[in-house]
């Protein structure tokens, strides 16, 4: 594996990492200040939106500047903005940290762009499962060592986030090497709204299904994300722990399905037909969760929607990508995290209308119909383009 492939996969699982330390510990920061729920809402609110802006907004100065000094500059604002919670003493400094580390946290944006640089079209799906894969890691480690770490102290895991991100930064800057070659940067001047960026992504041509399809399918997993606890509490009365195990295995299943068996799959099966079946087993899993009527059988029907979507997605971005110019992967990248951004807002709030005004089942069998939108949407394009 190629020394820098391997830093982007560090990067990505130290990344999320620090964010997995530190978001379970945000409440306690705001309450250690006297703020309360409702101002630790809108913390959460503003990194939201600003993870939603400075996503295409990085991918684009990335395709003009170059991957590594945007991929250092990020590092670089995480480790201090972990620092200014550790040093927190009031909630502006709070509001400070969250402000920085929401500009200049989307480290995933460039990433997914350096891979796409430094591998080949064929070998690209394999390279966007292994990213996901570090991702995956990074989020199941991430709230165990925080836990341990904020017995000594909040500041504690907060000064360790920082000093990791810190150490990275170093790493980068010294080893990393630069994957996009001034001649094949983008001249177009970047734009600060993201609706500009996700409409340009979007006349892009060859593209728009695919990223229709990406769109229903992170629709459909993210509000169950949310949904999920209440699901299994409702029907089977399980509680956090319960909860908290079985997203152990889910993530297990994640990490194996990305980092191993996708990158053995994909080159027999090619990027299209694992699309198209990765989709098909999200929409039964989910279907399988909403019929499920004793415990046990939640471990093979979300095993199957998460083998769904641990194939579908690394997939589909592949498919993406090879169709984009080099020059135009940042705008790409940006814009496809804008995409998951729009889906972070609007599907835990269709799941949970749908949890309380319909069933506790509805949420999954929205989800099951989505995923088949998304399916039908990259079963079309592989008909208008037979190298899908």
């Amino acid at each position: 594996m190629k020394r820098s492939l391997v830093f982007i996969l560090v990067t990505v699982f130290v990344d999320m990492l620090g964010y997995s330390m530190m978001l379970p510990l945000l409440p306690f920061f705001v309450q250690q200040q006297g703020g309360n729920a409702s101002l630790t809402g809108g913390l959460q609110s503003l990194y939201a939106f600003l993870q939603l802006f400075s996503g295409p907004v990085l991918g684009t100065l990335s395709d003009r500047y170059g991957r590594k000094p945007i991929l250092v500059t990020c590092l670089c604002g995480t480790a201090i903005a972990y620092a200014l919670f550790g040093l927190a003493d009031s909630i502006a400094i709070l509001y400070a940290a969250v402000l920085l580390d929401g500009l200049t946290g989307n480290n995933l944006t460039t990433s997914f762009t350096y891979v796409a640089d430094v591998t080949a079209p064929e070998e690209r799906s394999r390279g966007m499962g292994l990213v996901s894969a570090a991702f995956g890691v990074g989020l199941m480690a991430g709230p165990a060592l925080g836990g341990l770490l904020s017995e000594f102290g909040l500041f504690v895991p907060a000064f360790a986030a920082s000093t990791i991100a810190l150490v990275n930064t170093v790493y980068g800057l010294v080893v990393l090497p630069e994957s996009l070659p001034k001649e094949k940067r983008s001249r177009h001047k970047p734009a600060l709204n993201f609706l500009v960026n996700l409409r340009s992504l979007l006349a892009q041509p060859g593209i728009r299904l695919l990223l229709i399809s990406l769109f229903f399918l992170n629709l459909a997993f993210s509000g169950l994300q949310m949904n999920f606890p209440l699901f299994s509490n409702a029907r089977f009365q399980w509680d956090a722990r319960q909860n908290g195990l079985f997203f152990a295995y889910v993530g297990v299943i994640a990490v194996v399905v990305q980092g191993f068996l996708f990158g053995k799959i994909q080159p027999r099966v090619g990027e299209g037909r694992l699309a198209l079946f990765g989709l098909v087993s999200m929409s039964l899993g989910l279907g399988g969760v909403a019929l499920a009527r004793q415990a046990w059988m939640m471990f093979p029907f979300v095993g199957l929607a998460a083998l769904g979507s641990g194939t579908s997605i690394p997939s589909l971005s592949g498919m993406v990508s090879a169709r984009v110019p080099q020059d135009r992967q940042g705008l790409l990248m940006g814009g496809t995290q804008t995409l998951h951004g729009l889906t972070g807002v609007l599907g835990p709030t269709l799941a949970g209308l749908a949890f309380d005004a319909i069933d506790t089942s509805a949420p999954y069998w929205i989800g099951s119909g989505l995923a088949l939108v998304a399916l039908l949407c990259a079963y079309r394009e592989r008909s208008l383009h037979q190298a899908l």
